[in-house]
């Protein structure tokens, strides 16, 4: 069976859910094949074989930490060199979509990126994509080389899947390029104690209806009961209600969560297009003609400040 490079996404060893989730859509088309770069590389080799690594490639040098991206491309490079995969799986975050950019050009293949499902086809791997802000889901497949794929957070299943994880050192030499761009500083993200918003299988988000950042409370608190993470419209980040970096939608971030709240969010095209793709949609409004209702699952026509505590006491009730 062809063998698929995933590239592992991981803080010191502790290997992030995207990654997982790569292994299961790895699983589908092939054998996979983990490479994981700097510190603490080694120690993921446990957790990537319980999830269906059959290899783990490691390598560790300060170059990962110093510099930007480059190093890690010139080691996937290093990677496909030495394994000829049939594809190349990469997370899609911001980074990843950059590493993927860069290898794709070095090995003169072609690249689909932010896919939300990956199948087996007769003459490659086929990626499922969400196309016009959602409004058409469109099937592709690379034409020309090793077909390179970033995958969206919670696309797939995290499935336990034992396999025996070898773990290989990975020799990387790096290019004249790898130094070009230092990392001078670093500043530890404060946590809130919630899930990372693109990662999160739960997202609550307020809107231009939460009127205020103060009432933002009532959002973290139905959050906080379902452990969720908080989002953002556009129309409450730039009135100062909430950080851009909870932005969701076009000019924010993009989350597909299994469960997506929108409260007090009348459902503009930029708000979702970063959440269309999520798998069950609830939206909250007073306003019943509100655009998001023609997109949601279940909707609720009603005051957010009554809707969402009795929704809040309710999760918390039934939590016990």
């Amino acid at each position: 069976m062809a063998e698929i490079l995933v590239y592992v996404d991981h803080v010191d060893g502790a290997v992030r859910k995207p990654t997982l989730e790569l292994l299961t859509l790895a699983r589908r088309i092939g054998e996979p094949v983990a490479v994981a770069l700097g510190n603490g590389a080694a120690d993921t080799a446990a957790t990537l074989a319980e999830h269906g690594a059959v290899k783990v490639l490691t390598a560790d040098a300060p170059e990962f930490a110093d510099y930007l991206v480059v190093p890690k491309v010139d080691a996937l490079q290093a990677a496909h060199e030495a394994v000829s995969p049939a594809a190349v799986l990469v997370p899609s975050s911001a980074e990843g979509k950059e590493i993927a950019a860069r290898l794709a050009v070095r090995i003169g293949s072609g690249i689909i990126t932010d896919a939300v499902d990956l199948e087996a086809g007769d003459e490659g791997p086929v990626a499922t994509q969400s196309a016009f802000a959602a409004s058409f889901t469109t099937k592709s497949r690379v034409s020309k080389g090793t077909p390179v794929i970033t995958v969206k957070p919670n696309s797939a299943p995290v499935e336990a899947a034992p396999a025996a994880g070898t773990v290989e050192a990975l020799a990387v030499t790096f290019g004249a390029l790898a130094t070009g761009t230092k990392v001078t500083a670093r500043t530890p993200r404060e946590s809130t104690g919630r899930p990372e918003l693109t990662e999160a299988a739960i997202v609550v988000s307020g809107g231009r209806g939460v009127n205020g950042a103060e009432n933002f409370a009532v959002i973290e608190a139905l959050a906080d009961s379902l452990g969720a993470a908080v989002g953002a419209s556009r129309a409450a980040v730039d009135a100062g209600w909430y950080p851009h970096s909870n932005q969701v939608g076009q000019t924010g971030k993009s989350v597909s969560p299994q469960l997506y709240i929108a409260s007090g969010i009348s459902g503009a095209i930029q708000h979702r297009a970063g959440m269309q793709t999520s798998k069950t949609i609830v939206a909250i409004n007073k306003d019943a003609e509100a655009p998001i209702f023609d997109l949601v699952d279940y909707g609720v026509v009603g005051d957010l400040f009554d809707v969402v505590p009795q929704l809040t006491e309710e999760v918390k009730s039934r939590k016990g």
